[in-house]
């Protein structure tokens, strides 16, 4: 392959310059299953011995956020889209370098004769600081060249449209690419047109990304993690364990100055960060991993085991994800919402957001705010100001889409304080305090880019990302959310053999019959 790309050329040992190392990288890749898929043998340059300003300067490469590829599953599903999916084989050497680098012969593969000469580089090599830049400047070149318009919000996210409607999107994931829109063979013209600058692999209509397993049925798109779900409850020997209901016990009060004896930091952080890659798919457990990721320095047995218990939450819903379907419009709308001094340790709350276009729910967070909140309303407010930036975003990123939001985004908080606040410039002893940076919400009411709207406690979905609650409570709001199993028509006792899937929470699976 890299002979094949005119990768480098061989020539005699440059005079004061450095001569870079490489090494040969073996990897054996996996289906979604498990299964093998393949065996890799990668040539790696030691990118770690490059000097700045000599070697390389600019490094940063975007990739595809997970809220912008939750969104296109969204929009996929909502207009009945295909969404396909392109590798391209050995992505980085197709990046041209502006630097001049040499690298060593690799062992093994040296030209007979000419031991004492080195490569320099034409193309990128894995492993090089700028090889990703260049590689991401390649194709960005090239995408322009086929007419498509680079979203300003997500530099990763590339749009072909008429004045009617979406023709393509291209999401671009390092050497991944996610290809949707309306017309089927405009898609296959856009694999001929990569496939005739690029060697790719076409893998067909999505079915694994990132770990993250895609099943499009009669009914919309869902996707979930089952395999690497197991894989962790396999590691950290909890394949037998018996599950709970909740993810976080109803009260708890964690803490980082309680008196349990220290547990082995490296199996805690390797626990939680596993966790903390489930979320992609699975927004029910997101508060217990951001609870459990404050205690990455301090770790003891109750973190220990408040994080098993998370992982034996995942035991019982493995085969939990969340369902992409249709609705009447596409609209887009947010949950925000916040606990009060949550934190025992530095009473500091937490603040938490949902947003949903037309069905379930795309994109959510769950953070620790910066501020310690002197009451309910500021820290609703503060958490309020997250969501609308947020909101602020996905709506230019919708207007690149093609799915211009014409009304302004309602926000749906459950105090009335804070929506007040939001809408009147009052200043008074309990708000005169507030950081200016929060009343951003006050500008985007005044342009009607975000509305704040009260709702009742019952109704806040984002409830759920912000403190422990009750079994009843929280499978409530995760069926809400749209967080459920796959299950086949088979299971649902339907007399059909067709591929086709039902996606219903599975204690409603009786629905089916």
């Amino acid at each position: 392959m890299i002979q094949k790309n005119d990768t480098w050329e061989l020539v005699n040992k440059p005079k004061n310059r450095k001569v870079i190392g490489v090494k040969w990288v073996f990897r054996t890749k996996t289906n979604s299953d498990g299964s093998l898929n393949k065996h890799k043998a990668r040539l790696v340059v030691k990118g770690y011995s490059q000097q700045q300003g000599v070697d390389f300067f600019e490094t940063f490469a975007p990739v595809a956020r997970l809220d912008t590829i939750r969104l296109l599953f969204a929009l996929a599903a909502q207009k009945q889209w295909k969404v396909h999916q392109l590798d391209v084989k050995s992505a980085f050497l197709n990046g041209f370098l502006k630097e001049e680098i040499f690298i060593e012969q690799p062992k093994g593969f040296e030209v007979f004769g000419e031991k004492h000469k080195v490569y320099r580089l034409k193309k990128a090599l894995y492993g090089l600081k700028q090889a990703p830049r260049a590689w991401y400047d390649r194709i960005d070149t090239y995408l322009s060249r086929l007419e498509f318009t680079k979203s300003i919000s997500e530099p990763t996210l590339y749009v072909k449209k008429d004045e009617k409607e979406t023709l393509l999107i291209v999401s671009l994931y390092v050497d991944d690419l996610l290809v949707t829109g309306s017309k089927d063979e405009l898609i296959e013209d856009f694999k001929k047109q990569m496939q005739d600058i690029f060697e790719m692999t076409d893998l067909g209509l999505m079915t694994y990304f990132l770990g993250m397993e895609v099943n499009r049925g009669e009914q919309g798109i869902f996707i979930s993690q089952q395999a690497f779900a197991l894989k962790v409850l396999s590691k950290f020997s909890m394949s037998k364990c018996k599950p709970t209901s909740t993810p976080v016990a109803l009260g708890e009060k964690l803490s980082s100055t309680s008196e349990h004896d220290r547990v082995d930091e490296r199996g805690y952080k390797s626990l939680v960060g596993c966790l903390f890659y489930l979320i992609a798919t699975r927004p029910d457990i997101l508060y217990a991993v951001g609870l459990l990721s404050r205690f990455m320095h301090c770790c003891n047995v109750a973190h220990f085991k408040a994080a098993k218990r998370a992982l034996r939450y995942v035991k019982g819903t493995l085969n939990f994800g969340v369902k992409f379907g249709r609705s009447k419009e596409l609209k887009l709308v947010g949950y925000s919402d916040s606990d009060w001094a949550g934190s025992v340790d530095d009473m500091k709350s937490t603040s938490g957001y949902f947003f949903s276009l037309g069905s379930s729910v795309f994109s959510w967070s769950s953070k620790k705010q910066q501020t310690a909140a002197q009451s309910t309303a500021e820290a609703e407010y503060i958490a309020a100001a997250t969501a609308v930036n947020q909101a602020i975003w996905l709506r230019k990123l919708l207007d690149d889409l093609n799915a211009r939001q014409m009304e302004a985004t309602e926000i749906k908080v459950d105090n009335q304080s804070a929506v007040a606040i939001a809408k009147n410039p009052v200043f008074h002893g309990k708000t005169k305090h507030f950081k200016i940076r929060y009343h951003f919400v006050r500008e985007a009411e005044l342009a009607k880019e975000i509305c704040l709207i009260h709702c009742c406690s019952r109704d806040q979905l984002a409830d759920v990302l912000t403190k422990p609650l009750a079994a009843k409570r929280f499978e409530c709001l995760r069926k809400e959310i749209g967080v459920c199993c796959l299950v086949t028509k088979e299971e649902c006792s339907k007399v059909t053999t067709t591929a086709a899937t039902c996606m219903l929470p599975c204690n409603h699976a009786r629905a089916c019959k």
